[in-house]
Protein backbone atom coordinates (compact mmCIF):
# COMPACT_ATOMS: atom_id res chain seq x y z
CA UNK A 1 0.00 0.00 0.00
CA UNK A 2 1.33 3.42 -0.87
CA UNK A 3 2.20 5.56 2.14
CA UNK A 4 -0.36 8.26 1.40
CA UNK A 5 -3.09 5.68 0.82
CA UNK A 6 -2.35 3.94 4.10
CA UNK A 7 -2.28 7.24 6.02
CA UNK A 8 -5.70 8.16 4.60
CA UNK A 9 -7.05 4.75 5.56
CA UNK A 10 -5.83 5.03 9.13
CA UNK A 11 -7.26 8.55 9.34
CA UNK A 12 -10.60 7.12 8.22
CA UNK A 13 -10.39 4.50 10.95
CA UNK A 14 -9.56 7.12 13.53
CA UNK A 15 -12.62 9.19 12.62
CA UNK A 16 -15.02 6.28 12.35
CA UNK A 17 -16.25 6.41 15.94
CA UNK A 18 -15.60 2.72 16.47
CA UNK A 19 -14.04 3.05 19.91
CA UNK A 20 -15.89 1.15 22.62
CA UNK A 21 -18.19 3.41 24.59
CA UNK A 22 -18.28 3.61 28.35
CA UNK A 23 -21.52 1.65 28.36
CA UNK A 24 -20.15 -1.21 26.26
CA UNK A 25 -20.44 -4.74 27.52
CA UNK A 26 -16.82 -5.69 27.00
CA UNK A 27 -13.37 -4.39 26.16
CA UNK A 28 -10.00 -6.03 25.49
CA UNK A 29 -6.69 -6.02 27.27
CA UNK A 30 -3.48 -6.44 25.32
CA UNK A 31 -3.70 -10.18 25.87
CA UNK A 32 -7.28 -10.17 24.52
CA UNK A 33 -8.80 -11.29 27.80
CA UNK A 34 -12.41 -10.19 28.06
CA UNK A 35 -13.24 -7.71 30.80
CA UNK A 36 -16.85 -7.55 31.87
CA UNK A 37 -18.00 -4.42 33.70
CA UNK A 38 -18.19 -4.69 37.45
CA UNK A 39 -21.54 -6.19 38.29
CA UNK A 40 -23.74 -3.91 40.35
CA UNK A 41 -25.66 -5.52 43.18
CA UNK A 42 -29.29 -5.54 42.11
CA UNK A 43 -31.61 -4.19 44.79
CA UNK A 44 -35.41 -3.96 44.87
CA UNK A 45 -35.32 -0.55 43.18
CA UNK A 46 -33.21 -1.94 40.33
CA UNK A 47 -35.78 -4.53 39.28
CA UNK A 48 -36.87 -4.32 35.66
CA UNK A 49 -40.23 -5.76 34.67
CA UNK A 50 -40.60 -6.76 31.04
CA UNK A 51 -43.32 -7.97 28.70
CA UNK A 52 -42.88 -9.90 25.48
CA UNK A 53 -45.11 -9.14 22.51
CA UNK A 54 -45.06 -12.11 20.14
CA UNK A 55 -44.37 -15.46 21.83
CA UNK A 56 -43.15 -17.42 18.82
CA UNK A 57 -39.66 -18.88 18.39
CA UNK A 58 -37.74 -15.62 18.89
CA UNK A 59 -40.17 -14.39 21.53
CA UNK A 60 -39.45 -17.46 23.65
CA UNK A 61 -35.72 -17.31 22.97
CA UNK A 62 -35.51 -13.60 23.78
CA UNK A 63 -37.57 -14.00 26.94
CA UNK A 64 -35.46 -16.90 28.19
CA UNK A 65 -32.30 -14.91 27.51
CA UNK A 66 -33.56 -11.69 29.10
CA UNK A 67 -34.44 -13.55 32.29
CA UNK A 68 -30.82 -14.63 32.67
CA UNK A 69 -29.92 -11.01 33.45
CA UNK A 70 -30.07 -10.33 37.22
CA UNK A 71 -33.04 -8.25 38.34
CA UNK A 72 -35.21 -8.86 35.26
CA UNK A 73 -38.74 -10.23 35.71
CA UNK A 74 -41.38 -11.25 33.16
CA UNK A 75 -44.68 -9.54 33.94
CA UNK A 76 -46.79 -10.04 30.82
CA UNK A 77 -46.97 -11.58 27.38
CA UNK A 78 -49.01 -11.03 24.24
CA UNK A 79 -49.71 -13.31 21.31
CA UNK A 80 -52.52 -13.74 18.81
CA UNK A 81 -52.59 -17.54 19.18
CA UNK A 82 -54.14 -18.83 22.41
CA UNK A 83 -51.90 -21.90 22.50
CA UNK A 84 -48.84 -19.72 22.97
CA UNK A 85 -50.50 -17.80 25.79
CA UNK A 86 -51.28 -21.11 27.49
CA UNK A 87 -47.65 -22.11 27.07
CA UNK A 88 -46.53 -18.83 28.68
CA UNK A 89 -48.40 -19.72 31.86
CA UNK A 90 -47.05 -23.28 31.81
CA UNK A 91 -43.50 -22.12 31.31
CA UNK A 92 -43.23 -18.87 33.27
CA UNK A 93 -46.02 -19.09 35.82
CA UNK A 94 -49.77 -18.72 36.13
CA UNK A 95 -49.31 -15.22 37.50
CA UNK A 96 -48.07 -13.86 34.14
CA UNK A 97 -50.59 -11.48 32.59
CA UNK A 98 -51.50 -12.58 29.05
CA UNK A 99 -53.49 -10.89 26.33
CA UNK A 100 -54.10 -10.83 22.59
CA UNK A 101 -54.02 -7.00 22.55
CA UNK A 102 -50.55 -5.52 23.00
CA UNK A 103 -52.08 -2.15 23.90
CA UNK A 104 -53.26 -3.60 27.22
CA UNK A 105 -49.63 -4.30 28.09
CA UNK A 106 -48.56 -0.76 27.22
CA UNK A 107 -51.15 0.64 29.63
CA UNK A 108 -49.64 -1.25 32.56
CA UNK A 109 -47.57 1.21 34.64
CA UNK A 110 -45.43 -1.48 36.26
CA UNK A 111 -43.83 -2.64 32.98
CA UNK A 112 -40.51 -0.98 32.17
CA UNK A 113 -39.63 -2.52 28.80
CA UNK A 114 -41.09 -4.65 26.05
CA UNK A 115 -39.59 -7.21 23.72
CA UNK A 116 -41.11 -7.04 20.23
CA UNK A 117 -40.87 -10.41 18.49
CA UNK A 118 -43.89 -10.31 16.23
CA UNK A 119 -44.11 -10.61 12.47
CA UNK A 120 -42.10 -7.86 10.79
CA UNK A 121 -45.21 -5.96 9.70
CA UNK A 122 -45.98 -5.07 13.35
CA UNK A 123 -42.50 -3.92 14.44
CA UNK A 124 -42.73 -0.19 13.68
CA UNK A 125 -46.27 0.26 14.97
CA UNK A 126 -45.70 -1.47 18.29
CA UNK A 127 -42.29 0.16 18.81
CA UNK A 128 -43.70 3.66 18.39
CA UNK A 129 -46.70 2.93 20.59
CA UNK A 130 -44.49 1.42 23.28
CA UNK A 131 -42.03 4.32 23.44
CA UNK A 132 -44.86 6.85 23.43
CA UNK A 133 -46.26 4.99 26.44
CA UNK A 134 -42.93 5.30 28.26
CA UNK A 135 -41.60 1.78 27.63
CA UNK A 136 -38.07 0.90 26.61
CA UNK A 137 -37.95 -1.36 23.55
CA UNK A 138 -35.97 -4.38 22.46
CA UNK A 139 -37.11 -5.04 18.88
CA UNK A 140 -36.17 -8.02 16.79
CA UNK A 141 -34.56 -7.31 13.45
CA UNK A 142 -35.34 -5.98 10.96
CA UNK A 143 -36.38 -2.87 12.86
CA UNK A 144 -39.08 -2.09 10.29
CA UNK A 145 -41.04 -3.84 7.55
CA UNK A 146 -40.87 -0.99 5.02
CA UNK A 147 -38.18 1.64 4.46
CA UNK A 148 -40.64 4.49 4.94
CA UNK A 149 -41.30 3.31 8.52
CA UNK A 150 -37.71 3.86 9.64
CA UNK A 151 -37.39 7.61 10.19
CA UNK A 152 -40.70 7.85 12.11
CA UNK A 153 -39.45 5.18 14.55
CA UNK A 154 -36.16 7.05 14.98
CA UNK A 155 -38.05 10.31 15.57
CA UNK A 156 -40.18 8.75 18.31
CA UNK A 157 -37.10 7.26 19.98
CA UNK A 158 -35.33 10.63 19.94
CA UNK A 159 -38.39 12.49 21.20
CA UNK A 160 -39.18 10.08 24.02
CA UNK A 161 -35.53 9.40 24.97
CA UNK A 162 -36.43 5.75 25.53
CA UNK A 163 -33.75 3.09 25.09
CA UNK A 164 -34.23 1.03 21.92
CA UNK A 165 -32.07 -1.96 21.09
CA UNK A 166 -32.40 -3.94 17.85
CA UNK A 167 -31.91 -7.69 18.07
CA UNK A 168 -28.96 -8.63 15.86
CA UNK A 169 -27.25 -10.09 18.88
CA UNK A 170 -24.03 -11.44 17.38
CA UNK A 171 -22.39 -8.01 17.33
CA UNK A 172 -22.24 -8.10 21.13
CA UNK A 173 -19.98 -11.16 21.00
CA UNK A 174 -16.25 -10.90 21.58
CA UNK A 175 -15.42 -12.23 18.09
CA UNK A 176 -16.92 -9.14 16.47
CA UNK A 177 -15.44 -6.83 19.09
CA UNK A 178 -12.05 -8.34 18.30
CA UNK A 179 -12.68 -8.02 14.56
CA UNK A 180 -13.48 -4.34 14.97
CA UNK A 181 -10.28 -3.75 16.92
CA UNK A 182 -8.18 -5.56 14.30
CA UNK A 183 -9.84 -3.66 11.46
CA UNK A 184 -9.21 -0.34 13.19
CA UNK A 185 -5.54 -1.18 13.64
CA UNK A 186 -5.12 -1.67 9.88
CA UNK A 187 -4.40 -5.38 10.30
CA UNK A 188 -5.54 -6.26 6.76
CA UNK A 189 -4.65 -2.97 5.12
CA UNK A 190 -7.11 -1.02 3.03
CA UNK A 191 -10.34 -2.97 2.52
CA UNK A 192 -11.86 -3.18 -0.95
CA UNK A 193 -14.32 -6.08 -0.82
CA UNK A 194 -16.45 -7.94 1.72
CA UNK A 195 -18.20 -11.26 1.08
CA UNK A 196 -20.88 -12.45 3.51
CA UNK A 197 -23.17 -15.47 3.30
CA UNK A 198 -25.65 -17.35 5.46
CA UNK A 199 -26.79 -20.63 3.92
CA UNK A 200 -29.21 -23.29 5.15
CA UNK A 201 -30.31 -26.74 4.07
CA UNK A 202 -33.38 -27.90 5.98
CA UNK A 203 -37.14 -27.47 6.02
CA UNK A 204 -37.05 -25.77 9.42
CA UNK A 205 -34.24 -23.52 8.26
CA UNK A 206 -36.45 -22.59 5.31
CA UNK A 207 -39.20 -21.53 7.75
CA UNK A 208 -41.51 -24.57 7.40
CA UNK A 209 -42.17 -24.66 11.12
CA UNK A 210 -44.29 -27.23 12.95
CA UNK A 211 -47.97 -26.25 12.99
CA UNK A 212 -50.23 -26.66 16.05
CA UNK A 213 -53.17 -29.08 15.98
CA UNK A 214 -55.91 -26.63 16.96
CA UNK A 215 -55.70 -24.08 14.13
CA UNK A 216 -58.91 -22.09 13.73
CA UNK A 217 -60.22 -18.56 13.81
CA UNK A 218 -61.23 -19.25 17.40
CA UNK A 219 -57.67 -19.87 18.56
CA UNK A 220 -56.05 -17.26 16.26
CA UNK A 221 -57.01 -13.58 16.13
CA UNK A 222 -56.65 -13.23 12.36
CA UNK A 223 -58.47 -9.90 12.15
CA UNK A 224 -56.03 -8.29 14.58
CA UNK A 225 -53.10 -9.89 12.72
CA UNK A 226 -54.08 -8.16 9.46
CA UNK A 227 -55.27 -4.91 11.06
CA UNK A 228 -54.65 -1.86 8.81
CA UNK A 229 -54.15 -4.22 5.86
CA UNK A 230 -56.62 -5.14 3.11
CA UNK A 231 -58.98 -7.88 4.28
CA UNK A 232 -58.06 -11.39 3.17
CA UNK A 233 -59.22 -14.89 4.12
CA UNK A 234 -57.68 -16.68 7.08
CA UNK A 235 -54.49 -18.50 6.08
CA UNK A 236 -52.64 -20.53 8.73
CA UNK A 237 -49.42 -20.57 6.69
CA UNK A 238 -49.36 -16.79 6.52
CA UNK A 239 -49.72 -16.71 10.29
CA UNK A 240 -47.27 -19.42 11.38
CA UNK A 241 -44.92 -19.23 8.38
CA UNK A 242 -45.13 -15.45 8.00
CA UNK A 243 -41.47 -15.07 6.99
CA UNK A 244 -42.40 -16.63 3.63
CA UNK A 245 -44.73 -13.80 2.65
CA UNK A 246 -43.74 -10.23 1.83
CA UNK A 247 -46.94 -8.78 3.31
CA UNK A 248 -45.92 -10.02 6.75
CA UNK A 249 -42.17 -10.68 6.61
CA UNK A 250 -39.12 -9.48 4.71
CA UNK A 251 -37.76 -12.74 3.29
CA UNK A 252 -34.15 -13.80 3.42
CA UNK A 253 -33.02 -10.17 3.14
CA UNK A 254 -34.83 -8.99 6.26
CA UNK A 255 -34.11 -12.15 8.24
CA UNK A 256 -30.50 -12.96 7.33
CA UNK A 257 -28.97 -10.23 5.16
CA UNK A 258 -29.65 -7.87 8.04
CA UNK A 259 -27.50 -9.96 10.39
CA UNK A 260 -24.65 -9.89 7.88
CA UNK A 261 -24.84 -6.19 7.15
CA UNK A 262 -25.14 -5.35 10.85
CA UNK A 263 -21.82 -7.08 11.45
CA UNK A 264 -20.20 -5.25 8.54
CA UNK A 265 -21.41 -1.87 9.79
CA UNK A 266 -20.30 -2.59 13.34
CA UNK A 267 -16.79 -3.60 12.25
CA UNK A 268 -16.22 -0.86 9.67
CA UNK A 269 -18.24 1.97 11.21
CA UNK A 270 -20.12 2.36 7.94
CA UNK A 271 -23.39 4.26 7.65
CA UNK A 272 -24.42 2.30 4.58
CA UNK A 273 -24.07 1.72 0.84
CA UNK A 274 -24.81 4.08 -2.03
CA UNK A 275 -26.11 1.59 -4.60
CA UNK A 276 -27.92 -1.73 -4.13
CA UNK A 277 -28.81 -4.48 -6.56
CA UNK A 278 -30.25 -7.91 -5.80
CA UNK A 279 -31.29 -10.97 -7.75
CA UNK A 280 -32.80 -14.28 -6.70
CA UNK A 281 -35.18 -17.12 -7.34
CA UNK A 282 -37.37 -19.72 -5.70
CA UNK A 283 -35.21 -22.73 -6.44
CA UNK A 284 -36.43 -25.45 -4.08
CA UNK A 285 -39.07 -24.43 -1.51
CA UNK A 286 -42.03 -24.10 -3.86
CA UNK A 287 -44.56 -24.10 -1.04
CA UNK A 288 -46.58 -21.02 -1.94
CA UNK A 289 -44.08 -18.49 -0.58
CA UNK A 290 -43.75 -15.24 -2.51
CA UNK A 291 -40.15 -14.47 -1.50
CA UNK A 292 -37.05 -16.18 -2.94
CA UNK A 293 -35.15 -18.99 -1.25
CA UNK A 294 -31.90 -18.03 -3.02
CA UNK A 295 -30.82 -14.39 -3.13
CA UNK A 296 -27.59 -12.56 -3.94
CA UNK A 297 -26.98 -8.84 -3.58
CA UNK A 298 -24.21 -6.41 -4.49
CA UNK A 299 -23.95 -3.27 -2.39
CA UNK A 300 -21.58 -0.49 -3.41
CA UNK A 301 -20.12 1.44 -0.45
CA UNK A 302 -18.54 4.77 -1.42
CA UNK A 303 -15.40 6.29 0.03
CA UNK A 304 -16.33 8.11 3.26
CA UNK A 305 -14.65 9.50 6.34
CA UNK A 306 -15.41 6.16 8.06
CA UNK A 307 -13.90 3.80 5.48
CA UNK A 308 -12.49 3.48 1.95
CA UNK A 309 -14.76 2.44 -0.90
CA UNK A 310 -15.62 -1.26 -0.99
CA UNK A 311 -18.10 -3.70 -2.47
CA UNK A 312 -20.21 -5.97 -0.30
CA UNK A 313 -21.71 -9.14 -1.70
CA UNK A 314 -24.43 -10.92 0.30
CA UNK A 315 -25.82 -14.40 -0.30
CA UNK A 316 -28.44 -16.64 1.24
CA UNK A 317 -29.17 -20.11 -0.13
CA UNK A 318 -31.89 -22.20 1.52
CA UNK A 319 -31.04 -25.27 -0.57
CA UNK A 320 -27.27 -25.38 -0.15
CA UNK A 321 -25.98 -28.91 -0.62
CA UNK A 322 -22.96 -27.93 1.45
CA UNK A 323 -25.20 -27.59 4.50
CA UNK A 324 -25.67 -24.77 6.95
CA UNK A 325 -22.87 -22.22 7.09
CA UNK A 326 -22.30 -18.54 7.77
CA UNK A 327 -19.13 -16.71 6.76
CA UNK A 328 -18.13 -13.06 6.62
CA UNK A 329 -14.89 -12.42 4.74
CA UNK A 330 -13.35 -8.92 4.86
CA UNK A 331 -10.73 -8.51 2.16
CA UNK A 332 -7.99 -5.92 2.30
CA UNK A 333 -4.87 -5.36 0.25
CA UNK A 334 -2.68 -6.85 3.00
CA UNK A 335 -4.82 -9.72 4.22
CA UNK A 336 -8.20 -11.33 4.72
CA UNK A 337 -10.22 -11.47 7.92
CA UNK A 338 -12.70 -14.36 8.07
CA UNK A 339 -15.42 -14.65 10.66
CA UNK A 340 -17.32 -17.89 11.06
CA UNK A 341 -17.23 -19.88 14.29
CA UNK A 342 -14.29 -17.73 15.29
CA UNK A 343 -11.94 -15.26 13.65
CA UNK A 344 -8.86 -15.77 11.51
CA UNK A 345 -6.63 -13.33 9.67
CA UNK A 346 -4.30 -14.43 6.90
CA UNK A 347 -1.85 -12.04 5.30
CA UNK A 348 -0.51 -11.75 1.78
CA UNK A 349 1.35 -8.50 1.23
CA UNK A 350 2.66 -7.41 -2.15
CA UNK A 351 6.36 -6.73 -2.54
CA UNK A 352 7.55 -3.30 -3.60
CA UNK A 353 9.01 -4.83 -6.77
CA UNK A 354 6.35 -5.91 -9.30
CA UNK A 355 8.20 -9.05 -10.43
CA UNK A 356 9.65 -9.99 -13.79
CA UNK A 357 9.81 -13.23 -15.75
CA UNK A 358 7.75 -16.36 -15.26
CA UNK A 359 4.18 -15.88 -16.56
CA UNK A 360 5.20 -12.60 -18.13
CA UNK A 361 5.63 -11.04 -21.55
CA UNK A 362 9.38 -10.83 -20.95
CA UNK A 363 10.26 -14.02 -22.82
CA UNK A 364 8.37 -12.88 -25.92
CA UNK A 365 10.97 -10.15 -26.58
CA UNK A 366 14.40 -10.47 -28.26
CA UNK A 367 17.09 -12.05 -26.06
CA UNK A 368 19.22 -8.90 -25.81
CA UNK A 369 16.18 -6.84 -24.79
CA UNK A 370 15.28 -9.41 -22.14
CA UNK A 371 18.75 -9.09 -20.61
CA UNK A 372 18.62 -5.31 -20.63
CA UNK A 373 15.23 -5.37 -18.89
CA UNK A 374 16.51 -7.81 -16.27
CA UNK A 375 19.61 -5.69 -15.58
CA UNK A 376 17.49 -2.56 -15.23
CA UNK A 377 15.08 -4.35 -12.90
CA UNK A 378 17.89 -5.59 -10.63
CA UNK A 379 19.38 -2.11 -10.53
CA UNK A 380 16.08 -0.49 -9.59
CA UNK A 381 14.95 -2.98 -6.92
CA UNK A 382 16.93 -4.33 -3.96
CA UNK A 383 16.68 -7.86 -2.59
CA UNK A 384 14.35 -6.56 0.11
CA UNK A 385 12.15 -4.85 -2.48
CA UNK A 386 11.69 -8.19 -4.22
CA UNK A 387 10.54 -10.03 -1.09
CA UNK A 388 6.98 -10.04 0.16
CA UNK A 389 6.69 -8.70 3.73
CA UNK A 390 5.77 -11.38 6.26
CA UNK A 391 3.18 -10.69 8.93
CA UNK A 392 1.96 -13.26 11.49
CA UNK A 393 -1.53 -14.63 11.04
CA UNK A 394 -4.17 -14.17 13.73
CA UNK A 395 -6.65 -16.64 15.21
CA UNK A 396 -9.26 -15.90 17.85
CA UNK A 397 -12.21 -17.75 19.36
CA UNK A 398 -14.79 -16.59 21.87
CA UNK A 399 -14.19 -17.78 25.43
CA UNK A 400 -15.95 -20.97 26.46
CA UNK A 401 -19.43 -20.27 27.71
CA UNK A 402 -19.80 -16.85 26.12
CA UNK A 403 -23.38 -16.16 25.04
CA UNK A 404 -23.67 -13.22 22.65
CA UNK A 405 -27.45 -13.19 23.10
CA UNK A 406 -27.04 -12.70 26.85
CA UNK A 407 -24.45 -9.97 26.25
CA UNK A 408 -26.81 -8.15 23.89
CA UNK A 409 -29.59 -8.13 26.48
CA UNK A 410 -27.13 -7.19 29.22
CA UNK A 411 -26.17 -4.17 27.11
CA UNK A 412 -29.87 -3.26 26.76
CA UNK A 413 -30.73 -3.53 30.44
CA UNK A 414 -27.50 -1.82 31.52
CA UNK A 415 -28.40 1.11 29.24
CA UNK A 416 -31.84 1.35 30.88
CA UNK A 417 -30.36 1.32 34.39
CA UNK A 418 -27.55 3.78 33.67
CA UNK A 419 -29.16 5.90 30.93
CA UNK A 420 -26.30 5.02 28.60
CA UNK A 421 -26.04 3.91 24.98
CA UNK A 422 -26.69 0.52 23.39
CA UNK A 423 -24.77 -1.21 20.64
CA UNK A 424 -27.66 -1.19 18.19
CA UNK A 425 -29.96 1.76 18.65
CA UNK A 426 -32.78 2.82 16.32
CA UNK A 427 -30.51 4.76 13.96
CA UNK A 428 -27.98 1.94 13.72
CA UNK A 429 -30.78 -0.60 13.36
CA UNK A 430 -32.43 1.30 10.52
CA UNK A 431 -29.13 1.85 8.71
CA UNK A 432 -28.68 -1.92 8.78
CA UNK A 433 -32.28 -2.78 7.90
CA UNK A 434 -32.90 -0.28 5.10
CA UNK A 435 -30.29 -1.60 2.63
CA UNK A 436 -31.68 -5.11 3.16
CA UNK A 437 -35.22 -3.93 2.52
CA UNK A 438 -33.86 -2.16 -0.55
CA UNK A 439 -32.53 -5.56 -1.69
CA UNK A 440 -36.14 -6.75 -1.71
CA UNK A 441 -37.23 -3.65 -3.63
CA UNK A 442 -34.42 -4.22 -6.13
CA UNK A 443 -35.44 -7.86 -6.58
CA UNK A 444 -39.15 -7.25 -7.02
CA UNK A 445 -38.78 -4.08 -9.09
CA UNK A 446 -35.80 -5.37 -11.09
CA UNK A 447 -33.74 -2.21 -10.69
CA UNK A 448 -30.77 -0.68 -8.89
CA UNK A 449 -31.72 1.22 -5.72
CA UNK A 450 -29.78 4.38 -4.87
CA UNK A 451 -29.53 4.98 -1.14
CA UNK A 452 -28.56 8.13 0.77
CA UNK A 453 -26.90 6.55 3.79
CA UNK A 454 -26.28 9.82 5.59
CA UNK A 455 -29.89 11.02 5.44
CA UNK A 456 -31.33 7.49 5.39
CA UNK A 457 -33.57 7.77 2.35
CA UNK A 458 -33.98 6.36 -1.14
CA UNK A 459 -32.87 8.75 -3.87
Amino acid sequence: MAGSSRRKFLQQLGSSGLALSAGSIMAFKENDAIILPEQKIIGPNDKLRIATIGMGIMGNSDTDTALKIPGVELAAACDLYTGRLERVKEKYGRHIYTTRDYREILEKKDIDAVIIATGDHWHARIAKDAMNKGKHVYCEKPMVHKIEEGLPVINVQQQTKKIMQIGSQSISGSVFTKARALYRSGEIGKINCIEASNDRHSALGAWQYTMPTDISTETIDWDRYIASMPKEPFDAKKFFWWRNYKDFGTGVAGDLFVHLITRVHMITGSRGPGKIFASGQTAYWKDGRDVPDVMTAILDYPDTKEHPAFQLTLRVNFCSGKGESSVTRIIGDEGVMELSRGLTVQHNILSKAPGIGGWDALNTYPQAMQQNLLDAYDKKYSREDKQRPVKPDVSYKAPDGEDEHVLHFANFFNAIRTDSSVYEDATFGFRAAAPCLACNDSYFEKKIITWDAENMKVI
